[in-house]
C-alpha cells in the first residue's frame, strides 16, 4: 500500500516547550514562542534544507527524528512513506530541555498523518506522540500551546490548557553543554518522602492556579520543587546559581527547563533591561546566552 503522491504540501510550525516548571514533574508543560518551522513536499528522494539554530544537525538525514518517526508511523500502518523534501527553519535549542525532541517527534507524526492520509484526530495524534515520547508534558504543550497539564489514565490521555494569553516574559539561560533526558532521569531517586511529595502536590496546585488566573504573585512559591531539581543540580550547575534570583523583584519564578540544563526565568511585562546582566552575574558567566521569548499557542498546520 502506498500513500497518494498527489498529497498537497504541508506547512507546520511547532513551538518549543519547557516542561515541569518546577514541581509539575511529567505533568506540566509550557509552549514558548521559539519555533520549528517545516514546509514539506513530496519528492523523488528525501532531502532537508535547514536554516537557523543547529542547521547542520537538523539537515542530517541519518537518525533524523522527524523522518524516522514519519516513516515508522506509516510503516506500522502498512504504508510505504513517500520521499519528502523538507524546508526547515529551527529556533529551538537542541538538548537543552526546551522540547526539541518533542517538536521533532510530533512533526514526524503530523507529516505521516498528512502524507499518509491517515485522518487521525487530535486525540489520536497526541496519544501516539505521548506513547513514543514516554511522557506527555512536552508533546501535549507543543500541540495544544499555553500551559498544558497532562495525565495518562486507563482510558487514555487527558489534557487541559490555560494561560495562553498571559503576557509574562520568558527568559531562557542556555549553558554551552547539553544534557540528554535519559541521563537526567537517571539522576532521580526511586523513592521520595511523603513530605516532599506533599510539598510538590501543593506547589503544583498553586502553579496551575497561577496560570489559570494570571496570578503572577503565586509563581515564586509555586515553582519550587523537591522531586527532580535537587537531584539534577550537579548535571545542571546553572540551576543552583540562578535559583536565588527568584528573590529579585523583577523575577516571578525560576525553574529548570525540562530536564535541563537550561534554566527558565519568568518575568513580568515590562521587565528591567538590567535583568540580563543580573542573570549573567549570578551565573558568573558574562557570555551566557539568554533567549527572550513569550508564551505561545500550539501547533499551526496548513
Amino acid at each position: 500500500m502506498t500513500a497518494s503522491p498527489q498529497s498537497k504540501p504541508l506547512h507546520l510550525r511547532l513551538p518549543a516547550t519547557s516542561a515541569n516548571l518546577g514541581p509539575g514533574f511529567d505533568a506540566v508543560g509550557l509552549a514558548m514562542a521559539l519555533y520549528l518551522t517545516i514546509d514539506a513536499t513530496v519528492a523523488e528522494d528525501f532531502h532537508i534544507d535547514a536554516t537557523g539554530r543547529d542547521a547542520g544537525l537538523c539537515a542530517n538525514l541519518e537518525n533524523n527524528l522527524i523522518l524516522t518517526t514519519y516513516m515508522d508511523v506509516l510503516a506500522v500502518c502498512g504504508i510505504l512513506a513517500p520521499a519528502l523534501h523538507l524546508q526547515l527553519h529551527n529556533e529551538i535549542p537542541l538538548g537543552m530541555g526546551c522540547g526539541s525532541s518533542a517538536s521533532a517527534l510530533l512533526a514526524g507524526i503530523l507529516l505521516a498523518n498528512h502524507f499518509g492520509n491517515l485522518n487521525w484526530t487530535a486525540q489520536q495524534i497526541l496519544e501516539e506522540a505521548c506513547r513514543r515520547e514516554g511522557h506527555p508534558d512536552n508533546v501535549a504543550a507543543c500541540y495544544l500551546g499555553g500551559m498544558t497539564i497532562s495525565s495518562i489514565t486507563k482510558d487514555g490521555l487527558v489534557t487541559a490548557t490555560c494561560g495562553q494569553d498571559l503576557n509574562w516574559n520568558l527568559l531562557l539561560a542556555l549553558p554551552t553543554a547539553s544534557l540528554s533526558t535519559k541521563k537526567a532521569r537517571a539522576l532521580l531517586p526511586a523513592h521520595y518522602s511523603r513530605e516532599d511529595a506533599v510539598a510538590n502536590i501543593q506547589a503544583t496546585a498553586l502553579l496551575v492556579a497561577a496560570f489559570a488566573q494570571g496570578r503572577s504573585e503565586l509563581l515564586r512559591t509555586a515553582m519550587q520543587d523537591r522531586l527532580h531539581q535537587p537531584y539534577r543540580a550537579k548535571a545542571s550547575p546553572l540551576l543552583p546559581l540562578l535559583l536565588p534570583l527568584s528573590e529579585n523583584p523583577a523575577v516571578l519564578g525560576v525553574a529548570l527547563s525540562g530536564a535541563g540544563p537550561s534554566v527558565l526565568l519568568i518575568a513580568g511585562n515590562p521587565f528591567p533591561a538590567a535583568l540580563d546582566d543580573s542573570i549573567r552575574q549570578a551565573a558568573h558567566d558574562p557570555g551566557l546566552e539568554i533567549v527572550h521569548t513569550t508564551i505561545s499557542t500550539g501547533v499551526i498546520q496548513s
